[in-house]
């Protein structure tokens, strides 16, 4: 799938674009898109809880949630949830492409979840 980078306004296909994709499902909350008010995840809603083992478990599964519902393109073999250098709450995200003839192995997306 060919789609436009957010930021440059370039083409985008592929890796950058699934990555980007999955990148807007997890960092928007439910009720903020107009016309689609229920895309997104609860990750957003998560961001500020405090750091516990109850609340790593609760942003891993509002993110597979979120990507099960809203990227039919991967399945997910695993999420790990862990802190940057930085203190940055970051997801990463293990996953096949189902899509197309161009599907692949398990491959790693880290997404940040905070500018």
């Amino acid at each position: 799938m060919t789609g436009m980078n957010s930021s440059t306004g370039r083409a985008i296909a592929d890796r950058p674009h699934l990555a980007q994709s999955i990148g807007d499902i997890l960092t928007t909350p439910i009720g903020s898109r107009v016309m689609r008010r229920d895309y997104g995840s609860e990750v957003p809603d998560l961001i500020d809880q405090p750091l516990n083992p109850a609340t790593r478990l609760r942003t891993m599964s509002a993110a597979v949630s979120a990507l099960v519902r809203w990227e039919p393109r991967i399945r997910i073999a695993s999420v790990r949830f862990w802190i940057d250098a930085d203190g940055k709450p970051a997801l990463d995200i293990e996953a096949d492409r189902v899509d197309g003839p161009r599907r692949e192995a398990a491959g790693t997306l880290s997404v940040p979840l905070r500018s």
